[in-house]
């Protein structure tokens, strides 16, 4: 696919990745991500693995959620992601895990904003600030004893990966690998992130993932 330059965007000032899991409602657990960004601002994102609810996991694991109640709960789950259009695929799997997979696309200069999953259970997510020109996919780790405690509960491990595919000049970047794409295309490269030790009861301190990069005229 072939985008049209944008009249008047000089660059991106940088951007950004890192990965983000919240002590919130949803953890992802196994995943697989993906995220391309060009250098015109088009941009595809997906998400599919499966996410553990930690409250109704919790619930089922101190059997203080019977079997009636796990039903519905989950009804409730799948009532919320069918809100959302570029959720797809949902199914339960088993003791508050089920597997989703989310995809949208789009012109992150329109967009500003794209966040899997929403606002208040943000797992991944990227935004566009045209003050700046900057392009971030940014959030936040847990805190140590969070990771703790989701490890005492047996949520303490989870094997994922993240793609990160552009055609933007790097400036810094923290990714596990880094190859030419040439099938994606000339100057395409992917940084990928290997996500299996954030959520150890005891990880080695990190910051999360991150690359920064330029965008030429």
């Amino acid at each position: 696919m072939t985008f049209p330059k944008i009249p008047g965007f000089r660059q991106f000032a940088a951007l950004t990745f890192m990965f983000i899991v919240l002590g919130g409602c949803y953890m992802p657990m196994r995943y697989d991500a993906e995220i391309e960004i060009t250098r015109q601002g088009y941009y595809k994102f997906i998400f599919d693995g499966y996410l553990a609810k930690v409250e109704l996991y919790d619930g089922i694991r101190r059997n203080k959620i019977d079997l009636t109640k796990e039903k519905e709960e989950i009804e409730k789950i799948r009532k919320d992601f069918a809100t959302d259009a570029n959720a797809s695929d949902f199914a339960y799997h088993r003791k508050g895990y089920f597997r989703v997979h989310w995809e949208r696309e789009g012109d992150i200069l329109k967009s500003k904003t794209v966040i899997f999953l929403r606002r208040n259970e943000y797992i991944l997510g990227m935004s566009y600030n045209r003050k700046t020109g900057r392009v971030g996919m940014q959030g936040r780790s847990l805190k140590k004893d969070t990771r703790n405690k989701l490890a005492e509960i047996g949520l303490g491990g989870t094997n994922g990966e993240i793609r990160v595919i552009t055609d933007l000049p790097m400036i810094a970047s923290n990714a596990t690998k880094v190859a030419k794409n040439r099938k994606r295309g000339p100057g395409f490269k992917t940084y990928t992130l290997e996500d299996q030790e954030h959520l150890r009861a005891d990880p080695k301190p990190h910051s999360g993932a991150s690359v920064e990069s330029t965008l030429a005229k």
